[in-house]
C-alpha cells in the first residue's frame, strides 16, 4: 500500500536533506517540495495565511492523488499549522508525520549555509526578523501532538535519521 510521508520542523531544521535521503534509500518515492510548488503556485508569494492555506491544501491534495495512483510521497515542508498535516491524514489513508526537532538557534545557523539545492527562499530568518511571516520567529510553528516519529536533528546525522524513517516505514 502506497503511503505519504510527511517530513515537518522549522525551516533550517534538515527536512530537505533528510528527505533526499530516504529517497536514495526507497528510490521510488516522489518528493514533494513546498518550495518548489510554491514558485509555480504563487509566483510572487506574499506569505499570507490565506496564500498559506491555499498552497498547502493544494500539497496535501497533489500528495493524495499521486499516493492514489501508487506512489509513495515523502512531503518536504514546513506545514507550521496543525490543520494542514491533519487534514493530510484524514485524506490518506497510509498517512506518517515525522517531526524534526531542532532548536531555532540551530536552524538560524544553518539557514545561512545552506547550499542553493532547491527554491527554498535565502536568508528566511533575517527576512523574519524585518518583518516577514517566518514560522518560528513571528508565525506559530504548531508542533505536532502525536508524530509517528520525533528526530532530534541536532544530535542525529542525517544518515541516521533516514535510516531511522524507512525502518519505521517498512514495518508498516
Amino acid at each position: 500500500m502506497p503511503w505519504v510521508l510527511w517530513i515537518t520542523g522549522l525551516p533550517g531544521c534538515g527536512k530537505s536533506t533528510i528527505a533526499l535521503k530516504v529517497k536514495e534509500m526507497i528510490p521510488d518515492a516522489v518528493i514533494l517540495r513546498m518550495d518548489d510548488l510554491r514558485t509555480i503556485v504563487t509566483p510572487a508569494p506574499t506569505y499570507s495565511e490565506e496564500e498559506r492555506e491555499h498552497v498547502y491544501r493544494a500539497l496535501v491534495f497533489t500528495s493524495k492523488n499521486i499516493c492514489e495512483l501508487g506512489y509513495n510521497v515523502i512531503i518536504d515542508a514546513t506545514g507550521h499549522r496543525k490543520s494542514w498535516r491533519q487534514l493530510a491524514r484524514k485524506l490518506i489513508p497510509d498517512f506518517i508525520e515525522v517531526y524534526l526537532e531542532c532548536p531555532i538557534d540551530l536552524c538560524i545557523e544553518r539557514e545561512k549555509t545552506r547550499p542553493d539545492t532547491h527554491s527554498a527562499p535565502e536568508k528566511i530568518y533575517e527576512k523574519g526578523k524585518a518583518g516577514w511571516p517566518v514560522p518560528g520567529i513571528n508565525v506559530p510553528y504548531e508542533v505536532p501532538e502525536e508524530p509517528e516519529l520525533i528526530i532530534d536533528t541536532e544530535t542525529e546525522p542525517p544518515e541516521e535519521a533516514a535510516k531511522k524513517i524507512v525502518k519505521m516505514i517498512q514495518k508498516m
